[in-house]
């Protein structure tokens, strides 16, 4: 138990440290390519944050651990929301300007109708995995295509002046890059044998390690980008962060998982319970910042209400396990 507890605990640090250092190296990388500032943060920032519950994920299946993956990309999602923009709008309420994420929220309110389509039967066979594979190379090209269109859209402004402030050689960028990126998989595969080990030894599900645990440990990247954004005041930053990396779980993560093996024999909970507390902190989301009160923004009252959705989803996850 011990050493698993060690895994766990070694493997976040260094998962969190090596985003950063994927998501800084991918970033300075476009950069130099004469990729669009909107465009490197769209995709190269978003794909970047969302790397680790991709990587953790796509280990778990590949050990034969697809609940653990499937808790993973639900879980995250939950914490990104609930917890991540709960404890960012706390900081400093968060105020919605960019067309660009008023129009990805809807799409993320489809995204996560879907995936409740596909877990009504409790089982995500191999097509539906490669069908949200696909609506994930559909967002891919969309994003390049809002990227063209919205040069004056305040999101592109906030992106312009975030990558202006690196400077990073371009030498340097690819070496962070790379080694971003093996250190990414090689603290997911430490990550995923501690969290397998302690299911085991507490004899928990790997779902609820997935969905407690490991989702609140790869979305640290999502967390210190989003507060940080806040802090310096962009907020379209702080919430298309989040927004992005949803669509990317629920997509992407979900997606590799079931190609490499089927996800099936899913508990009827993990619909009414995980799956329909990511509906409703999506819709909560969705209506804060797009309809409630006159400013569009999600503040500290709201903030508060958010984190403590998290606190009581947990705490039901956890009395249950007992």
């Amino acid at each position: 138990m011990l050493l698993a507890m060690l895994a766990i605990v070694v493997g976040f640090a260094l998962l969190v440290w090596s985003a950063d250092r994927f998501v800084d190296g991918a970033a300075a990388s476009a950069n130099h390519a004469g990729m669009p500032p909107l465009l490197v943060g769209m995709l190269v920032v978003g794909f970047g944050t969302s790397a680790p519950e991709m990587v953790v994920s796509m280990m778990a299946a590949m050990d034969g651990n697809s609940p653990l993956a499937l808790g993973n990309a639900l879980g995250s999602n939950i914490v990104n929301i609930t917890l991540i923009l709960g404890l960012t709008a706390i900081i400093a309420p968060i105020a919605v300007h960019s067309n660009i994420i008023r129009k990805e929220l809807p799409i993320l309110l489809i995204i996560t109708l879907v995936v409740g389509a596909m877990l009504w039967n409790h089982d995500i066979s191999t097509m539906e995995a490669w069908l949200l594979l696909g609506g994930f190379l559909f967002l891919i090209c969309w994003s390049i295509w809002q990227a063209i269109k919205g040069k004056n859209d305040s999101l592109d402004k906030e992106f312009s002046e975030e990558i202006s402030q690196q400077n990073m050689p371009l030498k340097r960028a690819i070496f962070w890059l790379v080694l971003g990126l093996l250190l990414l998989i090689a603290s997911s595969r430490v990550l995923v044998w501690g969290a397998v080990e302690i299911a085991t030894q507490l004899g928990v599900s790997d779902l609820l390690i997935g969905l407690t645990i490991v989702a609140l440990g790869t979305s640290l990247p999502e967390l210190a980008a989003s507060i940080a954004a806040a802090r310096k005041g962009e907020h379209d930053i702080a919430v298309g962060n989040v927004v992005g990396s949803n669509m990317f779980n629920s997509l992407a993560v979900i997606g590799i998982a079931g190609t490499i093996e089927p996800i099936s024999n899913i508990g009827a909970e993990v619909f009414w319970r995980d799956w329909t507390s990511m509906l409703i902190a999506t819709l909560i989301l969705l209506f804060t910042a797009l309809f409630w009160g006159k400013t569009k923004s999600i503040n500290r009252s709201e903030g508060l209400i958010l984190l403590l959705c998290y606190v009581t989803y947990n705490a039901y996850l956890i009395y249950n396990a007992l």
